[in-house]
């Protein structure tokens, strides 16, 4: 499908000097601009405390593109943009004012803490902002069940459901989109995708970087509330579904919404809370979570968490998902492992262990974005033995050209009004509901070195299996192949 230009509207990034605004939504609408994609007229407005004119909002602007436009910097290019930049001071006056541009229809992009959006959109209702709008909102939605049912009833008190765009980056990754593709265009893959042909399925989400000076954000929310609640349970959840009735963004979200109600609830007994201690990481010393800047002493917020989901329904039941998150890993890497049940007898004695590997796809997210299948093969020789063998597919090898940044699909589908790739009100509340006995009564975290891939307890929540992405990523070899399990 060909992105076509929006409907014209005006935008306006409330926060539009922050961290989320100067990295990530600026250089965005950059690369929309200079690949034609932003509507034909409205202008891009930034909202924030601070005394910018419009000139200075602009050199603001411009920066910001300059170090992290993924189109790269092109000045004739710049100049198109930066007239359709302009700054104003939040507040009534300002609220008061955009209501009044004749602008008919408007996209405002909330890049300020979650704390902040219940006075921003009663302050966007009270002004006569709500006709018209789309609202986005960064994660996480709420803190846990309660805080998210408030939060969603003071959105809707302002705004209808399909007004409302809750953002999850990871969702505009082409790798991530792919996965519907993969699934249902392929009949091969879908007449396996099931507990008849999958033994478990591994997903991992790795950083090797720290809390990057976010000590006081983090210590709020930890691994479990930033990452695994939001972005490793959509993966799960496109993993899981059912095929949609179509492609329309209703038809998708509620085959994901399915899945969700189908999870059981985390047990707390059966995950694993880590946090990183001193270690070293690309060659070079780092400190312990506990030593960043604005974490306590005694911390025992995770940086690592993972843990055995089970989904209750017919294609998935027996079929458990290991999830792991985690700053201060061995490498960074998004990572998807579907491994196949194995063959049920082998005809290969006297070869070696690697005649006893089950057949593994790996979906790469990640630092590069590749599907790759690894199966067996003969060995070449005169002996009958075998040898894993991949199969590789590589976006950037294949269709010539990078993929387009997260953020760039995203805010062009929220221009565009498509809610396909954003998260649903029914869906963030059942995820909370699933993570909330954790919340409620957290196990104490187990450290680890930095630079490692987590505490050792993790492996013991797969064992005898073992993490598929470690290996992968140049982790030690796996421990010896474990008895096939009884067929189901």
């Amino acid at each position: 499908m060909t992105l076509q230009s929006p409907r014209s509207q005006d935008i306006i990034i409330i926060g539009g000097t922050g961290d989320l605004a100067r990295r990530k939504l600026l250089p965005a609408f950059y690369s929309l601009s200079r690949n034609h994609l932003l509507p034909a007229t409205g202008d891009i407005i930034g909202l924030a405390h601070g005394d910018y004119t419009d000139e200075q909002y602009r050199e603001l602007a411009r920066s910001a593109v300059q170090s992290f436009a993924e189109t790269g910097f092109e000045e004739r290019s710049w100049r198109t943009f930066a007239t359709r930049l302009h700054y104003r001071k939040v507040g009534a006056e300002a609220y008061a004012e955009l209501a009044a541009r004749p602008a008919k229809q408007r996209l405002v992009y909330l890049a300020v803490p979650p704390a902040s959006f219940p006075e921003i959109v009663a302050a966007l209702g009270a002004a006569g902002l709500a006709h018209g709008t789309r609202v986005v909102f960064e994660k996480p939605f709420g803190v846990g069940v309660v805080s998210s049912l408030a939060l969603d009833q003071a959105v809707h008190s302002v705004f209808e459901e399909p007004q409302v765009f809750r953002i999850d980056h990871y969702l505009g990754k082409e790798t991530v989109q792919n996965i519907l593709m993969f699934r249902f265009a392929n009949s091969m893959f879908e007449r396996v995708w099931n507990r008849d042909g999958i033994d478990h399925i591994q997903i991992t989400a790795a950083e090797s970087i720290g809390i990057e000076g976010r000590g006081s954000f983090y210590e709020q929310v930890g691994a479990l509330r930033d990452v695994v609640q939001n972005h490793v349970l959509q993966l799960l959840s496109l993993l899981a579904m059912e095929p949609p009735y179509s492609m329309a963004p209703d038809a998708i979200r509620d085959e994901k919404a399915k899945v969700f109600r189908a999870m059981r609830p985390l047990d707390p007994r059966t995950v694993v809370r880590g946090q990183y201690v001193g270690g070293v990481v690309g060659g070079q010393p780092v400190p312990g979570y506990r030593q960043e800047p604005g974490v306590a002493a005694d911390s025992d917020v995770e940086t690592f968490f993972a843990a055995k989901v089970e989904i209750d329904s017919w294609r998935w039941a027996g079929v458990p998902f290991y999830l792991r998150a985690g700053k201060r890993m061995g490498a960074r890497q998004t990572e998807i492992a579907i491994v196949f049940r194995p063959a049920p007898l082998s005809f290969f004695e006297g070869c070696s262990v690697e005649a006893y590997r089950p057949n593994m796809l790996f979906i790469r997210i990640q630092p590069e974005e590749s599907i790759v299948f690894r199966f067996m093969a003969k060995q070449p020789g005169p002996e009958m033995c075998l040898q894993q063998v991949n199969m590789n597919f590589s976006y950037q090898d294949s269709f010539m050209t990078k993929p387009a940044e997260a953020y760039e699909r995203l805010l062009h589908d929220a221009m565009d009004g498509d809610q396909t790739l954003f998260l649903r009100s029914d869906s963030v509340q059942r995820a909370w509901e699933v993570v909330q006995p954790v919340l409620d009564n957290p196990s104490p975290v187990s450290f680890y070195a930095a630079g490692s891939w987590g505490p050792r307890e993790s492996d013991q929540l797969l064992a005898p299996l073992h993490w598929a992405q470690q290996r992968a990523a140049g982790g030690p070899p796996p421990p010896p192949q474990p008895e096939r399990r009884a067929a189901r």
